[in-house]
């Protein structure tokens, strides 16, 4: 009987999974007596009865790398320390299930995960490493947010999908006169709109790691607008927020879903304006869950491939309890414990901030 590998996506989706899970599967059939079994929706595909199981070999990757999504699904409700089923009055209640996980992949002879996810994905990793599971990581997020690890896969391509959509933006904002305001995702960390305002040549660039000032965003738009082109962009992190503010979100209804849900950060911005007196003509373009979706680009294909190959040679070294990391210019392996203690927040003297600084871009401080 061969030797079986577990491979998973968990969290929101993201470019570069299917390129992970092809460079998992070419690497490992190099070794005969490996096999690679995909479960469907994260722990959700092992744990339901029946498992939702499925065997990843050359064919069934075969040219996944360009495409969007993951074809093994993935969630971002519950797991296995929070199984969601109705107590006796109806309402969703958390169960552990982690030992019957455990149970599972002995009986399905499986000697090892990999575990394609975020800070929550790996935050379970930990967990079930501690409970004596043979489990390797694979950092994915679009944000950037894991410290310990240069660059995440998706991220890249997220970038540029939020730089094209500046780029139109001026064309529409400067035949009309406008103030055009573009919400990106950045829940906590503002990556992706400070790299796409700098990329697009954005006026006003709002993250969540600098609270603005409404005051100096409301100067900074009228020396640009009205002494200037007549037109500006600002790209702003979902999790922006002025001095003293509150950030903009919603609580989750869904079963198992435990973060908050932002949004809403940039109307919040343009009521704010108006509210400082600057009465421009102004429109508002949340990007959303365009970021997540589409092909991955070059840069996040190669990186992902590599990550995919690295986790299963990982598998082979018995590296287990760890993730797998960019440090430039190697693919390496970190604790996860390492990985998880730390968010990766951009440093507000960093090189990247004093770029948009010397380009004039306004941080609202």
């Amino acid at each position: 009987m061969k030797r079986r590998v577990l491979v998973l996506t968990g969290g929101g989706d993201c470019p570069g999974l299917n390129a992970v899970i092809r460079g998992i599967v070419k690497r490992a059939s190099q070794e005969p007596d490996w096999e690679v079994i995909g479960s469907m929706e994260a722990y959700n595909g092992i744990l339901k009865e029946p498992m939702e199981l499925m065997i990843l070999n050359d064919k069934a990757v075969a040219g996944i790398h360009a495409k969007g999504g993951t074809i093994i699904r993935t969630t971002n409700k519950g797991g296995p320390f929070a199984w969601q089923v109705k107590d006796k009055e109806g309402k969703w209640i958390g169960v552990d299930r982690s030992d019957e996980l455990l149970k599972k992949l002995q009986y399905n002879n499986i000697e090892a995960v990999i575990s394609i996810g975020g800070d929550g994905s790996q935050r379970i990793s930990q967990q079930l490493y501690e409970k004596g599971c043979n489990i390797v990581g694979v950092p994915k997020t679009i944000d950037n947010d894991l410290r310990s690890t240069d660059f995440t896969f998706g991220f890249q391509t997220a970038v540029e999908v939020a730089t094209d959509a500046v780029d139109k933006l001026v064309t529409t904002a400067e035949s009309h006169n406008r103030v055009l305001i573009l919400e990106v995702m950045g829940r906590y960390a503002g990556w992706i709109g400070l790299n796409a305002a700098i990329a697009g040549g954005a006026e006003v660039s709002l993250i969540p790691e600098i609270p603005y000032d409404i005051g100096k965003v409301v100067k900074a738009l009228r020396k640009r607008v009205v002494a200037g082109t007549g037109f500006a962009i600002i790209v702003i992190a979902e999790g922006a927020v002025a001095i003293n503010g509150q950030r903009t979100f919603s609580q989750p209804v869904e079963a198992g879903y435990e973060n908050v849900r932002l949004g809403g950060a940039g109307f919040r911005l343009m009521h704010e304006l108006n509210e400082a007196g600057f009465k421009e003509d102004m429109r508002v373009t949340i990007l959303g869950h365009l970021q997540r979706g589409g092909s991955p680009n070059a840069y996040d294909r190669i990186l992902a491939s590599q990550f995919g190959v690295k986790a299963f040679e990982m598998v082979l070294n018995n590296e287990f309890g760890k993730m797998v990391s960019y440090k430039h210019p190697n693919i390496v392996s970190v604790p996860i414990i390492q990985a998880i203690s730390e968010y990766n927040y951009i440093d507000t003297d960093s090189d990247l901030v004093k770029t948009a600084r010397g380009l004039g871009i306004c941080l609202g401080d």
